[in-house]
């Protein structure tokens, strides 16, 4: 069974409060979506793992960083459908990867899964042979791409945007902006596609997580027009607005606003972030709140694509 429309958006009241007020914050929670663990990638997996059992596949194949959230959920697909699971990792930062990582990292193995671990920029030639080793062997692999993130996997978030767009006509009280992590992009260019596709024109901001504004914005465009042709629709590029002030020192590097952004989610609102994805889109989120980014009576949706499993590993704020 598939996600539906999934969680509905939230008030967050606590957190406004703190942030003076003037604008009304809401989340909506994919960190609850099914699957070990919940986050956005269920989404896309509903899609891409069902073309996987519609060819024959017997076994998944996907990659991610060493503490991947798209990688636990897509073991953890692939053993509630009965398939093979096989995960190449990439250590995106030197000396990040650990066998004995709590963590996404323990969960990998609970659900089944096979790893191995690759450096930064090993992941093609990997799972290149990866995908050759297991047909020798008789298998009938399917590959998922990293995220889930291409057209069929970004129709997940189209979906979700749609929801997201009828439940609040039907409330009558419309979102005047979204905020979210930009990452490997199919959320980002899903959930603008089907906003769009709904004839809503409300601003989606993508808070990068790894590159600068620049290369994030022609990813995302880039995934965005593909998505976006399968509703006949055009992509415009001024629609792919990205804040590229939460990356810090890198991909899963700490910063001090994602610090502050993860306890305040915690500590007024009991919600758990992670530290590489949803920490710092919260900060970006608050980062745009305080320098006026919203107009006064502005109501303004998170969405919460999880991650909370990473956070017992890294344990970004201190005790």
């Amino acid at each position: 069974a598939g996600p539906g429309t999934g969680p509905r958006g939230e008030p967050m009241p606590r957190l406004s409060k703190e942030l003076g007020g003037a604008v009304e914050l809401f989340v909506k929670r994919d960190d609850l979506l099914p699957l070990a663990g919940g986050g956005s990638k269920t989404r896309k997996l509903d899609y891409l793992v069902q073309q996987a059992l519609d060819s024959g596949a017997d076994t998944l194949v996907t990659c991610g960083a060493v503490q991947s959230n798209h990688c636990r959920l897509t073991a953890s697909a692939a053993a509630r459908e009965g398939l093979g699971c096989h995960l190449v990792l990439e250590e995106r930062v030197a000396g990040s990867y650990s066998p004995e990582a709590g963590g996404n990292n323990y969960v990998f193995g609970l659900l089944g899964a096979k790893t191995q671990v690759v450096p930064l920029g090993g992941v093609d030639a990997a799972v290149a042979a990866l995908m050759e080793e297991l047909k020798a062997a008789g298998a009938t692999p399917y590959y998922i791409p990293g995220g889930g993130s291409n057209a069929l996997g970004a129709l997940g978030y189209a979906r979700a945007a749609i929801s997201v767009v009828e439940e609040a006509r039907k409330a009558g009280r419309p979102f005047d902006a979204v905020v979210l992590c930009s990452g490997s992009g199919g959320t980002h260019a899903g959930m603008l596609t089907g906003m769009r596709a709904c004839g809503d024109q409300t601003k989606v901001y993508g808070v990068s997580v790894r590159f600068d504004a620049a290369k994030q914005k022609s990813r995302i465009e880039a995934q965005y027009k593909e998505c976006a042709k399968l509703f006949g629709n055009e992509a415009p590029e001024e629609d792919v607005v990205i804040i590229d002030s939460q990356v810090g020192p890198g991909y899963s590097l700490p910063t001090p606003e994602m610090r502050s952004a993860v306890e305040a989610f915690a500590k007024l609102e009991g919600i758990l972030l992670d530290p590489v994805y949803t920490g710092k889109g919260a900060a970006g989120l608050l980062q745009l709140v305080r320098e006026g980014a919203f107009q006064p009576g502005a109501r303004v949706l998170f969405l919460h694509t999880g991650g909370a499993p990473s956070l017992f590993h890294y344990q970004p704020v201190p005790e």
